[in-house]
């Protein structure tokens, strides 16, 4: 047998910093095939070309890629479709930084031993009709619809020349939190609403609410509706309805996070 041009596995370990029996279980796998293997010894041997095969491997299992994912990459030789598998594992990969940011800042919210109370207001909202968009959402879709929907508002009020006279907002129904499917209605307040496409008018009625400010992302924004809901409860105040949000500083606004202000109204019992 012809050994020119190849390594054996302990300097190709030694080369790739992957250990032998890391190698040995990449082969197992299917994941990286020796250059040749002895069939009297079974000594596995790798070529110097095999090398940057072995760190990409190492990489992607590092980050999470499952083994069958790794295995169709290494297969791929078209260039542009192993870059489509990449950048949908990349995705993945920030969406669970993303998730365990978001944990994190929740907990130590959750965790300071003595938080701050929360300024919490009750007001009443006029009746006014706004221009909206509603429909019944299931819960894990809420981001992308929110999404959709504000920019088709958008769209469709600038055709038209509307100019917002207040902050957008969004009505939640209960069955949304409870049963992970329910009424979401977004809006924007402007003069004579228009009616197209899934735009139209939308009577929002006056409501006496209990509100409080969440400042920032959104990652944590259960925390301040929790808040909000044990202030409601402890004062016998709650009544059925959906849940208020306004949008009085965005990602619409501003890439500042640190700027972002939603208010949450949750509705009361008028009270003197």
């Amino acid at each position: 047998m012809d050994m020119s041009g190849v390594l054996a596995i302990g300097k190709f370990s030694r080369i790739t910093h992957l250990s032998i029996k890391t190698l040995r279980r990449y082969h197992e796998a299917g994941l990286l095939e020796p250059a040749t293997v002895d069939r009297h010894t079974g000594y596995r041997y790798y070529s110097l070309d095999q090398v940057p095969t072995a760190q990409v491997i190492h990489r992607f299992r590092e980050l999470g890629m499952p083994v069958r994912e790794v295995g169709e990459l290494v297969a791929i030789t078209d260039p542009h479709a192993r870059a489509a598998i990449i950048s949908q594992h990349l995705q993945r990969v920030e969406t669970q930084l993303d998730q365990t940011r978001a944990a994190v800042v929740s907990l130590r919210r959750l965790l300071e031993p003595n938080p701050a109370p929360r300024e919490v207001l009750r007001r009443r909202t006029e009746a006014t009709t706004v221009a909206a968009v509603r429909d019944v959402v299931n819960l894990g879709d809420v981001l992308g619809w929110y999404d959709a929907a504000m920019s088709e508002l958008e769209a469709v009020l600038s055709s038209v020349s509307a100019v917002p006279i207040g902050p957008p907002g969004g009505l939640y129904d209960n069955e949304l939190f409870t049963e992970e499917r329910g009424m979401m209605v977004v809006y924007i307040p402007v003069d004579g609403p228009p009616t197209r496409g899934r735009v139209e008018p939308f009577d929002v009625h006056a409501t006496d609410l209990a509100t409080t400010m969440h400042s920032g992302r959104h990652d944590d924004i259960d925390v301040t509706y929790a808040a909000l809901g044990t202030y409601v409860n402890r004062q016998a105040l709650q009544v059925s309805g959906p849940v208020h949000e306004i949008y009085h500083v965005g990602p619409r606004d501003t890439d500042d996070s640190s700027a972002w202000r939603t208010e949450i109204g949750w509705p009361i019992f008028r009270t003197a």
